[in-house]
């Protein structure tokens, strides 16, 4: 179609005014591996611009976005070998490109919940008492499919949630739907300049929800309730500048008591090889932290179905040409967040943190909680 540059895959196009749109494409897989990409030659970058723009549009599944903090464009997808395609399709547009190493994307939830604690806006004129406990996967699931959401009828929000299990009083109490699997509640009662002070708190939620405590990634899962608010009486000391910082620290605060943890994307995989070679994948897949679930005999062939973590499939090629002689063809998909073992997880979270210039430990508590 001509004209329409800007259309993507999933969205309703409609001369007529008033049209319903139909449902959005959801897809379930989350990209889970990164680069960086910048043209070799400065004077290609609007082009580089448009072939990335055109791609998105092709795939979308392919997210591209800038970090605000370093400029980079950061090219996401649902494995190297997907990240791989991009970039030779963009280099068949004869533009040379320079990317970085693969990075994986990790997410934080909270592993506990705790009781509300404080925090205090930056005057100190305005106090926010957060708690926070794991969300229900049923309901985390449907935020991220789209199924519930803000920009839904409520109705049909109302009838999927009590289906879930929640009350009508949690309902009607809802403050924001976080996309990525994450719910604010208004547990308060009887406090006044709440209604005009929604925007400002949801602000501060929204953040730590784009980069939670421990390495600055997305949170999921994770179910917040305000529970009380001492404003201040005059406007001007209680705005966005104020409530804003206040939220963002009781939510930082609420996470950090409850206890966080840090997961990692976990890919299916399937193997096809020769029967004589099974003892081979196996040792590859182990060597990796990976493991074998099930196993079938198809022909001369045996098909190995398992799992492995995202960030142990950099050299899985040449681990498994090595050990079958390139007997082997395996595809791999994702399959589930999961908590990153202990063993490793201190490290992964310093390595994310150098990597994002932060300091290497992370905040602690008193930084965001308040003291009557």
């Amino acid at each position: 179609l001509l004209g329409l540059t800007e259309a993507r895959a999933g969205n309703t196009i409609s001369s007529v005014k008033g049209i319903p749109m139909f449902e959005g494409v959801h897809y379930v897989s989350e990209p889970v591996v990164q680069i960086a990409i910048e043209p070799k030659h400065p004077k290609d970058l609007p082009k580089l611009v448009e072939v990335l723009k055109q791609l998105t549009i092709e795939d979308p599944n392919l997210v591209v976005k800038i970090d605000e903090e370093t400029g980079e464009t950061l090219v996401a997808g649902m494995g190297v070998l997907h990240l791989d395609v991009a970039t030779h399709r963009i280099q068949d547009t004869k533009i040379e490109i320079i990317t970085s190493e693969p990075l994986i994307n990790y997410r934080e939830t909270v592993k506990g919940s705790c009781e509300p604690i404080m925090s205090k806006s930056p005057n100190r004129h305005n106090k926010i008492f957060m708690k926070v406990e794991p969300l229900e996967p049923a309901i985390a699931h449907m935020l991220r499919t789209g199924e519930v959401s803000d920009m839904k009828d409520k109705k049909v929000v109302s009838d999927l949630l009590k289906g879930a299990g929640w009350d009508t009083d949690t309902i009607k109490r809802i403050m924001k739907l976080d996309p990525r699997g994450n719910v604010m509640i208004n547990g308060t009662k009887g406090v006044q300049f709440i209604q005009e002070s929604t925007d400002s708190i949801n602000s501060g939620f929204e953040e730590v929800m784009k980069e939670g405590p421990l390495c600055k990634e997305q949170m999921r899962d994770c179910k917040f309730t305000f529970t009380h608010f001492v404003p201040h009486e005059d406007t001007a000391h209680r705005g966005l500048s104020q409530l804003g910082p206040a939220s963002r620290r009781a939510c930082m605060g609420a996470l950090l008591t409850a206890g966080t943890t840090i997961l990692e994307p976990m890919l299916a995989i399937e193997v096809r090889v020769p029967t004589d070679l099974v003892g081979n994948v196996a040792t590859v897949l182990s060597g990796k932290r990976g493991k074998v679930l099930d196993m079938s005999q198809k022909g001369a062939s045996s098909i190995i179905v398992g799992e492995i973590p995202a960030s142990e499939t950099f050299t899985l090629s040449e681990a498994m040409r090595g050990q079958t002689a390139g007997r082997a063809t395996w595809n791999t998909s994702f399959k589930a967040w999961t908590e990153l073992p202990k063993s490793i997880a201190v490290t992964a979270i310093a390595e994310i943190r150098k990597r994002k210039g932060l300091a290497p430990e992370p905040p602690g508590i008193d930084e965001y909680i308040d003291r009557e």
